[in-house]
């Protein structure tokens, strides 16, 4: 799946629902996004329409009203993100060495402890 940056709407659109674990409707979104900044209904159905159509959100009709959620969790989305990018580098060990270098000490452990566990499933 190709996942492109999001523009803020977007972003803010599936950061609720990432943060809500459920569907939700256009009217629920907007009322928690004029929270913070004033948003029109039409502004937010128009961008949950537009990533219904990219794929980014599954919309289902329940009596009058569409149920938009994610389709991918925060973690696939930013994971699919990142092989993008990945994907666009001419030298991808260069570019995974650069990470790696700009990597927290937290990270590079975290990615040794799933290193060994990607190696124990290929060995199985």
């Amino acid at each position: 799946m190709k996942v492109k940056p999001l523009g803020s709407l977007e972003a803010e659109i599936l950061d609720r629902l990432w943060t809500w674990r459920r569907p939700a409707t256009v009217r629920e979104l907007v009322d928690d996004l004029n929270l913070v900044r004033p948003v029109a209904y039409t502004t937010v159905k128009t961008v949950a329409e537009i990533l219904a159509r990219k794929g980014i959100l599954h919309r289902v009709k329940r009596g009058r009203v569409w149920l938009y959620e994610a389709v991918l969790t925060r973690e696939q989305h930013t994971a699919t993100l990142m092989l993008n990018v990945l994907g666009t580098s001419r030298d991808r060990s260069a570019a995974l060495a650069q990470f790696l270098r700009q990597s927290t000490a937290d990270d590079v452990t975290a990615i040794k402890a799933l290193l060994r566990e990607h190696d124990a499933e290929a060995e199985r």
